[in-house]
């Protein structure tokens, strides 16, 4: 079936009746690894097949026809200064692009004890192991050319966001007070000697220097995604059962250290958004402020949620699991990765300059989506999802302006002595996904054992 001959209203209905029949989309869905129950008729790229790697000769990704990719800056390698990078490979994106030369800064979501690594002066709290890596691609060679630290002594950074001056924003998903017990799930309760839950800026040359934007909010921050037109920063939090989205208004837009204002989402008539919605259903939008932005630890109650509980007591608007955003014109897409009816996930897009917020997908099933995790715009039109599905499938999904669906990229990671990892990592979510502006290239990031992919190929308009 051609797919720009579908109408939005028979796709939904298809997806809704789960109206599939065995056919050309029946065999793309089962070499993706997909099951059949609800998905969506749509072919996207074609059947994924298992794809070698360039760099490795292994087969770690199941891709369409025509599609390449190779790893690079994984973890356990050497960085410079003689360090080893770290794994958990996370959010990411391009600060910067100068002819074939990428940049690219990517998070590491740690949780040890282990101790900071890279430059001192780019230590935030010695004794995590969290932080940033800072990586330069030649897409002429397709190479790696350089990696170094560029932050670190921070803990769980999570997804982050690019900025149009060409930093990256660093976010930690953790809260903790300085001095204060927390219970370590790697071993007995441990205190820190700084306060955490914070967002940093890396600059694309050299180092950050480590110092916490306190006025965007101490909480669990997943992503930060900058709208250009003006200046206002939209942010997710990763917790649950409830979460906030989240917008920062600063006082000088691009210079993020002068402060500025932290807000809620309200959406008129709905403070509860985690279920009972359909599909293109739409709220109007008001904000209300976070008084004390940087009082996320309440040490009366022993609450990590001080910002959200400000926000929900003033009228803003309960998410679940809020993960991956990304701003592009007037549109600024962000995920519950546990959020529907079916707690599968849900993509919302609000509008600034119509005050408007619009749920856009919501899966009904987990064999049409599960878990959406990290999201990206591609140049092409499609928003590209992450998933971090609890079923051990992961996949990289596209999601078109008519409101398809279809896997682009599937997982396939076994090691048996390669890079220094053994194992079945197909479980792995995918992370850190970005585009070079010239659309010809994707980045992603295989979170375990931990490393960067850059796939390129026959690429569409109107998908990714």
């Amino acid at each position: 079936m051609n797919r720009r001959s579908r109408s939005r209203r028979g796709f939904l209905q298809a997806v809704g009746q789960g109206a599939v029949a065995l056919s050309p989309l029946g065999q793309m869905l089962a070499g993706a690894g997909v099951a059949m129950a609800n998905a969506p008729v749509v072919s996207g790229y074609g059947s994924l097949k298992a794809v070698r790697d360039q760099s490795t000769g292994l087969p770690l990704l199941r891709l369409p026809p025509g599609f390449s990719y190779t790893t690079f800056g994984w973890a356990k390698e050497r960085l410079e200064g003689g360090v080893t990078c770290p794994g958990a490979h996370d959010g990411m994106g391009v600060v910067r692009a100068e002819g074939d030369r990428i940049t690219l800064i990517r998070n590491h979501e740690i949780w040890t004890p282990a101790g900071a690594f890279g430059p001192s002066a780019s230590h935030y709290d010695a004794e995590c192991s969290g932080g940033t890596v800072t990586l330069e691609f030649d897409t002429a060679q397709g190479k790696l050319i350089s990696a170094r630290p560029s932050l670190s002594g921070t803990m769980n950074n999570c997804a982050g966001g690019a900025t149009p001056w060409g930093t990256w924003l660093s976010c930690e998903e953790f809260v903790c007070k300085a001095g204060v017990p927390f219970f370590d799930k790697d071993g007995p309760d441990r205190t820190l000697g700084k306060d955490h839950g914070f967002i940093f800026e890396v600059p694309a040359e050299g180092h950050s220097d480590a110092v916490p934007l306190t006025a965007m909010g101490q909480f669990r921050h997943e992503a930060a995604a900058v709208h250009e037109a003006s200046g206002d920063l939209y942010l997710t939090e990763d917790a649950e059962p409830s979460a906030g989205f989240y917008r920062f208004v600063p006082k000088r837009p691009g210079v993020l250290r002068e402060g500025g204002q932290l807000y809620m989402l309200k959406a008129e008539g709905r403070n509860d958004l985690r279920s009972g919605l359909k599909r293109s259903d739409k709220f109007s939008v008001t904000w209300v402020p976070i008084e004390h932005p940087d009082r996320g630890y309440e040490e009366s109650a022993n609450s990590t949620l001080g910002v959200l509980r400000q926000g929900l007591v003033a009228g803003g608007s309960r998410f679940t699991r809020l993960e991956g955003c990304v701003a592009k014109g007037d549109e600024v897409y962000f995920t519950a990765t546990n959020g529907g009816d079916t707690a599968n996930g849900q993509v919302f897009c609000y509008r600034p300059s119509k005050s408007e917020l619009e749920l856009v997908f919501e899966s009904n099933d987990a064999a049409v989506l599960d878990y959406p995790d990290n999201v990206t715009l591609s140049p092409r039109g499609g928003l590209l999802i992450c998933q971090d599905s609890k079923l051990g499938r992961q996949h990289l999904f596209c999601l078109t302006r008519d409101g398809e669906i279809f896997p682009f990229a599937r997982q396939n990671v076994m090691l048996d002595g390669a890079k220094g990892f053994v194992g079945d990592f197909r479980g792995a979510e995918w992370a850190g996904c970005c585009f070079s502006p010239d659309g010809k290239w994707l980045f992603a990031n295989v979170y375990k054992p931990g490393f960067t992919v850059a796939i390129t190929g026959p690429w569409k308009e109107g998908w990714l």
